[in-house]
């Protein structure tokens, strides 16, 4: 079979493999609609998460299954499934301590193109298969679906870590595809102002629609000054970090009240340390708390999510902006989350075979 492959640090092109091999609680799968992630980037042009030879690309899929091992009960061949991102090993000690993400180790739930082969493949690997697969709800758009996959449960997992309630004002930081679920998540969790940092205009029209009240652009001003002028000097309850860098953790300190709470879930792929200024942190007894996560992956989560999307109150496929068909245009879409085109949120590709 063949896959798109990270060849080394800078480089990608495609690879020929052998079939994966169907363990008795796996499935393989055959993709049916496919999504780049910033995070593909940062692993190959940065070399995030380290060395990586020949290994296929990829986590984001809704995909058909075509083999299942002899102890999977709940799927079967031919079945459409959603794929999370993170597919963790649900037997494992850290997935009983609450952490299923980690199973393993460190950020070990994050498998695809990390510890193993990814999604952008004629055919992948999916371990666990009654625990991490979900059907593809009848009716659903399997190209909204595939926001499912990443964006839609990395950017609600930012609003569970800053613990957002009703009434809370939220600084969303970043409002890519999963800043703008954060944006969502915030709403639907019930906050009331929502501060959406963000300069391009799709973007900022998108965070307007999901439920953003005012938007903070990082290109007029120092966002902490903007956000301390909004709320009369006060800050705000909750903030999100969903895009940005090691610097973002000190804007989003200064400018959260004393007891409040900061969720991350931006992939840091550059720097060494994050500085915390330690007088905006109370001198370390502001009781403002910091909380980054890897998103959970799993069934339950799939199915839970998907369910917004059926009754109506997430419309995830406003995410995707470019459309792509074919295998081979893997690559193209690619290429286009790294160059960030003024007028990308989301490409996906979708897949006939």
């Amino acid at each position: 079979m063949k896959g798109f492959a990270m060849l080394g640090i800078g480089k990608t092109g495609w690879v020929e493999k052998e079939k994966p091999v169907c363990g008795p609680m796996d499935a393989i799968c055959r993709p049916i609609v496919l999504a780049p992630c910033t995070s593909d980037i940062h692993t190959v042009w940065e070399g995030a998460i380290g060395e990586r030879h020949d290994m296929i690309l990829g986590h984001e899929a809704v995909a058909e299954v075509v083999e299942v091992g002899s102890y999977v009960k709940d799927f079967k061949p031919g079945d459409r499934v959603i794929i999370p991102a993170i597919t963790p090993d649900w037997n494992s000690v850290e997935a009983q301590g609450g952490y299923q993400m980690h199973s393993g180790g460190m950020l070990a739930g994050w498998k695809f193109s990390n510890f193993k082969d990814g999604v952008f493949a004629e055919l992948f690997h999916v371990n666990d298969a009654d625990g991490n697969l979900a059907l593809l709800p009848e009716g659903m758009d399997p190209v909204a679906a595939c926001m499912l996959s990443d964006m839609v449960p990395t950017g609600f997992h930012g609003v569970e870590l800053a613990d957002v309630q009703f009434g809370d004002s939220v600084t969303v930081i970043g409002i890519g595809p999963v800043g703008l679920m954060s944006v969502a998540g915030a709403a639907i969790r019930g906050a009331s102002n929502i501060y959406a940092v963000g300069s391009r205009p799709n973007c900022v029209q998108l965070a307007k629609e999901y439920g953003a009240t005012d938007i903070v652009n990082y290109r007029e001003g120092d966002i902490v000054e903007q956000i301390m002028k909004k709320t009369d000097g006060k800050g705000v309850d909750r903030v999100i970090i969903a895009g940005g860098d090691v610097d973002t953790f000190a804007q989003a300190i200064t400018m959260l009240k004393p007891g409040g709470k900061i969720g991350n879930v931006n992939y840091l792929g550059e720097g060494d340390y994050i500085k915390i200024p330690r007088l905006e942190w109370g001198c370390g007894m502001g009781h403002k708390i910091i909380a980054g996560g890897l998103m959970p992956g799993g069934r339950l989560r799939m199915e839970k999510l998907a369910s917004l999307i059926s009754t109506g109150r997430l419309d995830a496929g406003k995410l995707v902006t470019h459309r792509f068909e074919g295998l081979d245009s893997i690559g193209e879409a690619l290429m286009l989350m790294k160059d960030k085109p003024k007028d990308l949120i989301k490409p996906v590709v979708t897949i006939k075979w």
